[in-house]
């Protein structure tokens, strides 16, 4: 028996999925320490529901995906909406050298996921699956890429992506704090700041009021660079080479929030984008969590293990000897270096949480919490997405 969900129907299963997730995560304790994102706990959980049902011959699903597609553009779109080069100058070199050791990671990421899959003969784009597209990216940017690799024949690279960003997320906490702490007591590194209560960036800023009006401001500058990226992306692909959908709108906002920075036509609302960019995020991931095909699973499961243990090596051995030593081999880059394990393989939350825990325990670190967060929310996903696309593009 199969049930077909409609447009509707499929969304507003989602929404129950993503409740589901967050009255979870509110209840157990691991979920909500390792930061596992409420759509992901969800999405998982029906996932393999349906997995049990299809194995039974007892029910399977069959759902209409299209306002997937839409929540992720408009997703990425606020994405473009954050990288402002204004802010990138303003953070100064030391944020230039950490976007540059995280784009090296992500290259590293890359080539390591492609070498194995060759090792294990399995398609490259499997390989890509298990590099920074989960790691450095995300379960966010697994949605968006997977299903190209799919297209292209890379059978289950969607559940393989969605099951790297999970393993992500929990290696990327465990091993951040304990590779800072060894670097803290085997240098003898002190804070400068003993004296600064130590919080995360946000939780520094002051509490900004939401003006209702500028809801509306934001949704239309969203649909309009989601609008004018549907150009750009028709011009890139007579280049014939294959891009992420999203990746013309991303460009169009990122133009927009440039134009804004250096003029006075217009303001971005940035704060409302940044809400409504968090909305469309957990609703696109409940919908592609709980589409996963977890039977897809079976013959890569003794592949994977080794290609996500062999990712966490690369992380641990990256972060102690390059980024430590390039940004500073100070107290502070010993900070970053633990919040790099948690977005290098999970999420920018993930790292803060890494920080804050290190940071308690020896010390203020305020310009790590500066440098991460600029670099981990706002420009890693831009040199991600183009580095991942230039991959795609020399395999296919």
């Amino acid at each position: 028996m199969t049930l077909k969900l409609d447009m509707l129907q499929t969304i507003a299963l989602a929404v129950i999925v993503l409740l589901l997730g967050q009255a979870l995560r509110k209840r157990i304790g691991f979920l909500e320490k390792y930061c596992i994102p409420a759509p992901v706990i969800g999405g998982l959980i029906f996932a393999v529901l349906a997995l049990v049902l299809r194995q039974a011959n007892i029910l399977s699903f069959e759902m209409d995906e299209t306002l997937k597609n839409v929540f992720m553009t408009a997703f990425f779109t606020t994405v473009g909406f954050t990288a402002s080069f204004k802010l990138l100058k303003k953070g100064g070199i030391k944020v230039l050298i950490f976007l540059g050791v995280a784009t090296a990671l992500v290259v590293l990421q890359n080539i390591l996921g492609v070498s194995l899959a060759k090792v294990f003969g399995l398609n490259p784009l499997i390989g890509l699956s298990t590099g920074s597209v989960p790691m450095t990216g995300g379960h966010g940017t697994s949605g968006a890429f997977a299903p190209l690799f799919e297209e292209a024949g890379a059978i289950g690279a969607t559940t393989v992506a969605m099951a790297s960003a999970t393993f992500g997320l929990i290696m990327g906490s465990m091993i951040g704090g304990p590779i800072a702490k060894r670097l803290i007591e085997k240098n003898s590194l002190t804070s400068r700041n003993n004296n600064l209560e130590m919080t995360s960036t946000a939780a520094k800023e002051e509490t900004k009021k939401l003006v209702p009006q500028n809801f509306m401001s934001a949704t239309v500058q969203i649909i309009l660079a989601m609008g004018i990226g549907t150009v750009i992306s028709a011009v890139l692909e007579k280049t014939g080479m294959t891009f992420p959908s999203y990746i013309g709108a991303m460009f169009a906002a990122a133009i927009m929030r440039n134009i804004s920075d250096s003029t006075s036509l217009f303001d971005v609302r940035i704060d409302e984008i940044d809400i409504i960019g968090n909305i469309s995020l957990s609703i696109f991931l409940s919908m592609a969590l709980m589409t996963l095909k977890l039977w897809e699973l079976a013959e890569l499961a003794g592949p994977l293990v080794v290609m996500l243990l062999a990712q966490t090596l690369l992380m641990a051995v990256f972060a102690y000897f390059i980024t430590f030593n390039l940004m500073g081999r100070d107290y502070e880059a010993a900070v970053i270096t633990g919040g790099h394990c948690g977005f290098g393989m999970g999420a920018t939350p993930n790292a803060i949480a890494n920080m804050e825990t290190i940071s308690a325990k020896f010390g203020a670190a305020p310009v790590a919490f500066f440098i991460l967060p600029l670099v981990g929310s706002l420009f890693i996903d831009f040199f991600n997405t183009g580095v991942i696309t230039t991959f795609m593009n020399f395999i296919l």
